[in-house]
């Protein structure tokens, strides 16, 4: 017997990292690995693959603010080394890497919610043509 399980916003569990069909499962096995199969529903994970989209975010809308932020520091104060050490890199790390698990569930969540799948071409497909412009005559 198959269970039914309603759709979930892929924004609640994938954030949270929950299998995209039951919001119960787990989706990684340690901080970045997508398990095989929910431990809950039984839904096989194989059809995830997010590919680079989380870092993409990440590097577009985390890291450039914090390396701005970090060279604003050196513009500014122009401090040593070591500065730049406590602040700008514990900065950047955190930046790039706190927010790829919540990404990458997201993403996975989304393509399970929208059944997003490899684009195929059908090849048998015949665009219509335009019907002929009517011209009327005087």
């Amino acid at each position: 017997m198959t269970m039914e399980w309603p759709p979930l916003p892929p924004i609640q569990t994938g954030l949270r990292g929950l299998c995209p069909q039951c919001g119960q499962g787990h989706l990684f096995d340690g901080f970045l690995t997508v398990k095989p199969k929910c431990e809950v529903c039984g839904l096989d994970y194989s059809f995830a693959d997010p590919a680079d989209g989380p870092a993409f975010f990440v590097i577009c809308f985390t890291c450039v603010p914090a390396v701005a932020v970090a060279c604003w520091i050196e513009v500014a104060y122009s401090p040593s080394i070591w500065v730049h050490l406590f602040t700008s890199l514990p900065l950047v790390l955190l930046a790039c890497l706190l927010p790829l698990r919540p990404l990458k569930g997201w993403l996975i969540n989304s393509q399970f919610f929208f059944k997003a799948e490899e684009g195929k071409i059908d090849r048998d497909y015949v665009r219509p043509t335009a019907p002929e412009p009517q011209i009327e005559h005087d």
